[in-house]
Formats: C-alpha cells, structure tokens, sequence
C-alpha cells in the first residue's frame, strides 16, 4: 500500500518565477513521511519519550516538473528495505496523474544522544503492515 497525503501549494511555497522553491518539496515529502507513520499508527511522540527518534540520513530526488501556486499536489509514501535500524521510503509528488518530483528517502533511528538504535519490533510491525 502507498501512503497518500493532499496539500495546496501556497504563495509562500514559490519562488520569483512563480513554481515551487526547490527546497519546499522536502517539506512536502515530511509531510507526507510524517502522515504516513501516524497513519500506521506510530506515534513520534511516544517514540521521543521512549528516547527514540527518526532521522533522514539520505535524499535522493528528480525534479521532473514544477509545481505552481495554487495546485493540490498528492505525496505517495512507500516503503522499502526496512532493517535494523534503517528503511527506505520512496515517495513521488503528484499533481493529478502527473509526476512532478521522485525521490527516495534513507531513514534511521537514533536514540536521543545521537546514536544508532534498532527499529522496535511493534514499531517495524506497524509500518510493514500498513505500507503493504
């Protein structure tokens, strides 16, 4: 299953030529990581408290067509490759049935102090079974 997640591209989301600033995309793939993990039923919250965070160790994204003031973009979240302490999630940016921006995004978790930590077993449950 893919995670999907609607957002409207706001003034503020463009640069002088009208599109969408490059660097706002990733706000919009957080977005819809952040959606996708709640809608598992994971709360990043609970996780801080039990001293366990998320990070993103790697973004590799294609720019295929810009986005512009006013649209309703769709986030697709996947999942892929989920072990120890890492997983992938690839995601595109749509506007309708068209591609604006692939990209695939690295996670990790990391204790508070900065550290590796392994994925909790009801945490990995979660995410697997719901991105199915």
């Amino acid at each position: 299953m893919t995670a999907t997640s609607t957002f409207r591209v706001y003034y503020e989301d463009t640069d002088m030529a009208g599109v969408v600033y490059y660097a706002n995309y990733l706000k919009f793939l957080e977005r819809g990581r952040s959606d996708a993990v709640r809608d598992a039923g994971i709360s990043q919250l609970d996780m801080k408290t039990a001293g366990l965070v998320f990070v993103v160790r790697r973004v590799e994204a294609d720019y295929h067509k810009p986005a512009r003031f006013d649209d309703i973009l769709t986030v697709e979240t996947g999942l892929e490759d989920m072990r120890g302490a890492r997983f992938s999630m690839p995601q595109r940016v749509m506007r309708g049935d068209e591609v604006l921006l692939s990209a695939r995004i690295d996670c990790a978790v990391m204790s508070l102090e900065g550290r590796p930590a392994r994925l909790p077993a009801e945490i990995r449950h979660k995410l697997a079974d719901f991105m199915q």
